[in-house]
Protein backbone atom coordinates (compact mmCIF):
# COMPACT_ATOMS: atom_id res chain seq x y z
CA UNK A 1 0.00 0.00 0.00
CA UNK A 2 2.86 2.34 0.80
CA UNK A 3 4.01 3.18 -2.71
CA UNK A 4 5.50 6.56 -1.88
CA UNK A 5 8.90 6.79 -3.60
CA UNK A 6 12.02 7.26 -1.58
CA UNK A 7 12.41 10.92 -0.71
CA UNK A 8 15.86 10.87 -2.24
CA UNK A 9 14.26 10.55 -5.66
CA UNK A 10 13.10 14.16 -5.52
CA UNK A 11 16.30 15.61 -4.08
CA UNK A 12 19.54 16.66 -5.74
CA UNK A 13 21.79 14.04 -4.15
CA UNK A 14 24.47 14.02 -6.80
CA UNK A 15 25.31 12.09 -9.94
CA UNK A 16 27.21 9.42 -8.00
CA UNK A 17 24.12 8.73 -5.88
CA UNK A 18 21.96 8.18 -8.96
CA UNK A 19 24.63 5.97 -10.54
CA UNK A 20 24.91 3.89 -7.37
CA UNK A 21 21.14 3.34 -7.29
CA UNK A 22 21.28 2.20 -10.91
CA UNK A 23 23.98 -0.31 -9.91
CA UNK A 24 21.77 -1.82 -7.21
CA UNK A 25 22.85 0.06 -4.09
CA UNK A 26 20.06 0.85 -1.64
CA UNK A 27 19.34 4.16 0.12
CA UNK A 28 18.81 4.05 3.88
CA UNK A 29 15.04 4.45 3.60
CA UNK A 30 14.76 1.31 1.47
CA UNK A 31 16.97 -0.67 3.85
CA UNK A 32 14.77 0.45 6.72
CA UNK A 33 11.71 -0.76 4.82
CA UNK A 34 13.24 -4.14 4.05
CA UNK A 35 14.63 -4.86 7.52
CA UNK A 36 12.22 -3.05 9.83
CA UNK A 37 15.13 -1.14 11.39
CA UNK A 38 14.48 2.57 11.06
CA UNK A 39 17.05 5.03 9.75
CA UNK A 40 17.70 6.59 13.17
CA UNK A 41 18.61 3.18 14.62
CA UNK A 42 20.81 2.27 11.64
CA UNK A 43 22.75 5.51 12.07
CA UNK A 44 23.11 4.84 15.81
CA UNK A 45 24.48 1.34 15.15
CA UNK A 46 27.02 2.86 12.78
CA UNK A 47 28.11 5.83 14.93
CA UNK A 48 28.15 4.22 18.36
CA UNK A 49 29.23 0.67 17.67
CA UNK A 50 30.53 0.41 14.10
CA UNK A 51 28.14 -2.46 13.42
CA UNK A 52 27.52 -1.32 9.85
CA UNK A 53 29.77 0.71 7.59
CA UNK A 54 27.73 1.84 4.57
CA UNK A 55 29.18 3.33 1.44
CA UNK A 56 29.10 7.15 1.42
CA UNK A 57 28.55 9.37 -1.61
CA UNK A 58 30.49 12.58 -2.15
CA UNK A 59 27.68 14.43 -0.36
CA UNK A 60 27.76 11.99 2.56
CA UNK A 61 24.61 10.01 1.81
CA UNK A 62 24.59 6.40 2.99
CA UNK A 63 24.19 3.53 0.54
CA UNK A 64 23.85 -0.17 1.33
CA UNK A 65 24.22 -3.43 -0.56
CA UNK A 66 22.92 -6.98 -0.05
CA UNK A 67 25.76 -7.81 2.35
CA UNK A 68 24.80 -4.87 4.56
CA UNK A 69 21.19 -6.08 4.62
CA UNK A 70 22.34 -9.59 5.59
CA UNK A 71 24.52 -8.15 8.35
CA UNK A 72 21.53 -6.23 9.71
CA UNK A 73 19.52 -9.45 9.78
CA UNK A 74 22.35 -11.10 11.73
CA UNK A 75 22.35 -8.21 14.21
CA UNK A 76 18.62 -8.68 14.71
CA UNK A 77 19.14 -12.38 15.35
CA UNK A 78 21.59 -11.64 18.18
CA UNK A 79 19.31 -8.93 19.59
CA UNK A 80 16.41 -11.36 19.70
CA UNK A 81 18.60 -13.81 21.61
CA UNK A 82 18.95 -11.22 24.35
CA UNK A 83 22.38 -9.80 23.51
CA UNK A 84 22.95 -6.10 24.18
CA UNK A 85 23.61 -4.21 20.96
CA UNK A 86 26.88 -2.93 22.43
CA UNK A 87 28.21 -6.52 22.60
CA UNK A 88 27.19 -7.75 19.15
CA UNK A 89 30.12 -6.66 16.96
CA UNK A 90 32.56 -9.47 17.90
CA UNK A 91 29.73 -12.01 17.66
CA UNK A 92 29.14 -11.12 14.01
CA UNK A 93 32.49 -12.71 13.20
CA UNK A 94 31.73 -15.87 15.22
CA UNK A 95 30.68 -18.77 12.98
CA UNK A 96 28.98 -20.63 15.85
CA UNK A 97 27.02 -19.31 18.87
CA UNK A 98 29.08 -19.23 22.08
CA UNK A 99 28.73 -22.26 24.31
CA UNK A 100 28.08 -20.33 27.52
CA UNK A 101 24.55 -18.96 27.98
CA UNK A 102 24.13 -15.31 27.13
CA UNK A 103 22.94 -12.75 29.64
CA UNK A 104 19.44 -11.65 28.72
CA UNK A 105 19.74 -7.92 28.17
CA UNK A 106 15.99 -7.65 27.69
CA UNK A 107 15.31 -9.20 31.08
CA UNK A 108 17.59 -6.63 32.67
CA UNK A 109 15.79 -3.78 30.92
CA UNK A 110 12.35 -5.13 31.85
CA UNK A 111 13.41 -5.38 35.50
CA UNK A 112 14.64 -1.76 35.46
CA UNK A 113 11.39 -0.58 33.89
CA UNK A 114 9.25 -2.57 36.29
CA UNK A 115 11.07 -0.99 39.21
CA UNK A 116 10.64 2.49 37.72
CA UNK A 117 6.89 1.92 37.27
CA UNK A 118 6.46 0.74 40.86
CA UNK A 119 8.23 3.92 42.02
CA UNK A 120 6.12 6.10 39.69
CA UNK A 121 9.41 7.42 38.32
CA UNK A 122 8.19 8.97 35.07
CA UNK A 123 11.52 10.43 33.98
CA UNK A 124 13.28 7.12 34.53
CA UNK A 125 10.60 5.23 32.60
CA UNK A 126 10.92 7.73 29.77
CA UNK A 127 14.73 7.56 29.72
CA UNK A 128 14.75 3.75 29.65
CA UNK A 129 12.25 3.59 26.80
CA UNK A 130 14.08 6.31 24.86
CA UNK A 131 17.33 4.35 25.13
CA UNK A 132 15.65 1.22 23.81
CA UNK A 133 13.96 3.09 20.97
CA UNK A 134 17.25 4.67 19.93
CA UNK A 135 19.03 1.32 19.58
CA UNK A 136 16.40 -1.21 18.55
CA UNK A 137 13.68 -1.46 15.87
CA UNK A 138 10.09 -0.79 17.00
CA UNK A 139 9.00 -4.41 16.51
CA UNK A 140 11.89 -5.64 18.63
CA UNK A 141 11.18 -3.11 21.39
CA UNK A 142 7.54 -4.19 21.37
CA UNK A 143 8.24 -7.94 21.28
CA UNK A 144 11.18 -8.12 23.67
CA UNK A 145 10.47 -5.27 26.08
CA UNK A 146 7.02 -3.70 26.13
CA UNK A 147 4.68 -6.66 25.69
CA UNK A 148 6.55 -8.85 28.23
CA UNK A 149 6.65 -5.88 30.62
CA UNK A 150 2.89 -5.41 30.32
CA UNK A 151 2.40 -9.11 31.02
CA UNK A 152 4.59 -8.90 34.13
CA UNK A 153 2.74 -5.83 35.32
CA UNK A 154 -0.65 -7.48 34.82
CA UNK A 155 0.50 -10.33 37.07
CA UNK A 156 1.78 -7.88 39.64
CA UNK A 157 -1.46 -5.90 39.60
CA UNK A 158 -3.65 -8.85 40.59
CA UNK A 159 -5.09 -7.94 43.98
CA UNK A 160 -2.14 -5.84 45.15
CA UNK A 161 -2.56 -2.62 47.10
CA UNK A 162 -1.46 0.29 44.90
CA UNK A 163 -2.06 -1.70 41.71
CA UNK A 164 -4.61 0.74 40.30
CA UNK A 165 -2.28 3.66 40.98
CA UNK A 166 0.58 1.98 39.12
CA UNK A 167 -1.68 0.93 36.27
CA UNK A 168 -3.17 4.39 35.75
CA UNK A 169 0.31 5.94 35.99
CA UNK A 170 1.90 3.64 33.41
CA UNK A 171 -1.01 3.55 30.99
CA UNK A 172 -1.28 7.35 31.09
CA UNK A 173 2.44 7.67 30.39
CA UNK A 174 2.31 5.13 27.57
CA UNK A 175 -0.66 6.80 25.88
CA UNK A 176 1.03 10.20 26.09
CA UNK A 177 4.40 8.87 24.90
CA UNK A 178 3.18 7.01 21.85
CA UNK A 179 0.45 9.50 21.09
CA UNK A 180 3.16 12.15 20.77
CA UNK A 181 5.27 9.93 18.51
CA UNK A 182 2.30 9.18 16.29
CA UNK A 183 1.34 12.87 16.11
CA UNK A 184 4.82 13.91 14.95
CA UNK A 185 5.01 11.03 12.46
CA UNK A 186 1.63 12.00 11.02
CA UNK A 187 2.93 15.51 10.37
CA UNK A 188 5.56 14.00 8.04
CA UNK A 189 3.33 11.50 6.24
CA UNK A 190 0.80 11.65 3.42
CA UNK A 191 -1.78 9.23 2.12
CA UNK A 192 -4.83 7.39 3.39
CA UNK A 193 -4.59 6.70 7.12
CA UNK A 194 -5.17 3.53 9.09
CA UNK A 195 -8.10 4.07 11.48
CA UNK A 196 -7.88 2.40 14.90
CA UNK A 197 -11.05 2.32 17.01
CA UNK A 198 -10.95 1.39 20.68
CA UNK A 199 -13.83 -0.89 21.68
CA UNK A 200 -12.11 -1.87 24.94
CA UNK A 201 -13.49 -1.20 28.38
CA UNK A 202 -10.66 1.25 29.05
CA UNK A 203 -9.83 4.50 27.24
CA UNK A 204 -6.15 3.88 27.98
CA UNK A 205 -5.76 0.46 26.38
CA UNK A 206 -1.96 0.14 26.01
CA UNK A 207 -1.97 -2.45 23.23
CA UNK A 208 -4.10 -0.19 21.04
CA UNK A 209 -1.40 2.48 21.28
CA UNK A 210 1.40 -0.03 20.68
CA UNK A 211 -0.40 -1.22 17.55
CA UNK A 212 -0.79 2.36 16.36
CA UNK A 213 2.88 3.09 17.06
CA UNK A 214 4.07 0.03 15.10
CA UNK A 215 1.96 1.07 12.10
CA UNK A 216 3.11 4.69 12.38
CA UNK A 217 6.76 3.57 12.58
CA UNK A 218 6.24 1.86 9.20
CA UNK A 219 5.42 5.27 7.67
CA UNK A 220 1.67 4.70 7.78
CA UNK A 221 -0.51 7.68 8.78
CA UNK A 222 -2.64 6.72 11.77
CA UNK A 223 -5.92 8.05 13.13
CA UNK A 224 -7.10 6.88 16.57
CA UNK A 225 -10.63 7.10 17.95
CA UNK A 226 -10.17 6.18 21.60
CA UNK A 227 -13.72 4.99 22.24
CA UNK A 228 -16.45 2.85 20.63
CA UNK A 229 -18.70 4.17 17.88
CA UNK A 230 -22.13 3.08 16.63
CA UNK A 231 -22.21 1.57 13.16
CA UNK A 232 -23.45 4.69 11.36
CA UNK A 233 -20.86 6.99 12.91
CA UNK A 234 -18.01 4.55 12.25
CA UNK A 235 -19.06 4.46 8.60
CA UNK A 236 -19.09 8.27 8.63
CA UNK A 237 -15.54 8.33 10.03
CA UNK A 238 -14.39 5.94 7.30
CA UNK A 239 -15.96 8.16 4.64
CA UNK A 240 -14.63 11.46 5.96
CA UNK A 241 -11.12 10.25 6.75
CA UNK A 242 -10.86 8.19 3.52
CA UNK A 243 -9.06 5.43 5.40
CA UNK A 244 -7.07 2.55 3.94
CA UNK A 245 -8.33 0.11 6.60
CA UNK A 246 -10.05 -0.07 9.98
CA UNK A 247 -8.63 -1.86 13.00
CA UNK A 248 -11.14 -2.45 15.81
CA UNK A 249 -9.34 -3.22 19.07
CA UNK A 250 -11.09 -4.76 22.06
CA UNK A 251 -9.73 -6.34 25.23
CA UNK A 252 -13.03 -8.05 26.04
CA UNK A 253 -15.87 -9.92 24.37
CA UNK A 254 -17.85 -7.88 21.83
CA UNK A 255 -21.62 -7.70 21.38
CA UNK A 256 -22.03 -10.26 18.61
CA UNK A 257 -25.57 -9.13 17.86
CA UNK A 258 -24.26 -5.67 16.92
CA UNK A 259 -20.94 -6.55 15.33
CA UNK A 260 -22.16 -7.67 11.85
CA UNK A 261 -24.10 -4.41 11.53
CA UNK A 262 -21.03 -2.46 12.62
CA UNK A 263 -18.75 -4.23 10.13
CA UNK A 264 -21.22 -4.22 7.23
CA UNK A 265 -21.20 -0.43 7.39
CA UNK A 266 -17.49 -0.32 6.50
CA UNK A 267 -16.36 -0.50 2.88
CA UNK A 268 -12.64 -1.19 3.39
CA UNK A 269 -10.39 -3.91 4.89
CA UNK A 270 -11.17 -4.65 8.55
CA UNK A 271 -9.02 -6.17 11.29
CA UNK A 272 -10.42 -7.28 14.64
CA UNK A 273 -7.55 -7.06 17.14
CA UNK A 274 -6.93 -7.81 20.79
CA UNK A 275 -8.31 -10.59 23.02
CA UNK A 276 -11.66 -10.23 21.25
CA UNK A 277 -10.07 -11.77 18.16
CA UNK A 278 -9.28 -15.04 19.91
CA UNK A 279 -12.62 -15.02 21.76
CA UNK A 280 -14.78 -14.62 18.66
CA UNK A 281 -12.68 -15.63 15.65
CA UNK A 282 -14.27 -19.02 14.96
CA UNK A 283 -17.83 -17.72 15.23
CA UNK A 284 -17.24 -14.45 13.42
CA UNK A 285 -15.37 -16.12 10.57
CA UNK A 286 -18.73 -17.66 9.68
CA UNK A 287 -20.96 -14.73 10.60
CA UNK A 288 -19.10 -12.12 8.54
CA UNK A 289 -17.59 -14.39 5.91
CA UNK A 290 -18.61 -12.08 3.08
CA UNK A 291 -16.65 -9.17 4.51
CA UNK A 292 -12.99 -8.31 4.19
CA UNK A 293 -12.20 -9.19 7.84
CA UNK A 294 -9.10 -10.68 9.45
CA UNK A 295 -7.94 -11.23 13.02
CA UNK A 296 -4.96 -10.41 15.24
CA UNK A 297 -4.56 -11.19 18.92
CA UNK A 298 -1.87 -8.65 19.83
CA UNK A 299 0.03 -5.65 18.38
CA UNK A 300 2.69 -7.78 16.70
CA UNK A 301 0.09 -10.01 15.07
CA UNK A 302 -1.80 -6.91 13.93
CA UNK A 303 1.40 -5.49 12.42
CA UNK A 304 2.08 -8.76 10.59
CA UNK A 305 -1.48 -8.88 9.27
CA UNK A 306 -1.32 -5.28 8.06
CA UNK A 307 1.97 -6.08 6.31
CA UNK A 308 0.62 -9.29 4.80
CA UNK A 309 -2.33 -7.43 3.35
CA UNK A 310 -0.01 -4.70 2.02
CA UNK A 311 -1.75 -2.04 4.11
CA UNK A 312 1.54 -0.59 5.39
Amino acid sequence: MNTKPDSSASEDLGVDFAEALAQGWLPIREVARQTGVNAVTLRAWERRYGLIVPHRTAKGHRLFNAEHVQRIQSILTWINRGVAVSKIKPLLETPQPPEEPLQDEWQRQRHALLLAVTQLAERQVDDLINQAMALYPPRTVCEQLLLPLLAELQTRWQGQFGAQLEQVFFHTWLRSKFGSRIYHNNRQLRGAPLLLVNHSQSHQEPCLWLTAWLASSADCPVEILDGPLPAGELALAVERLKVRAVLVYSNHALDLSQLPRLLNAIDCPIIIAGPAASIHQARLSTGVSTLDVSWAEDPLAAYRELSRRELL
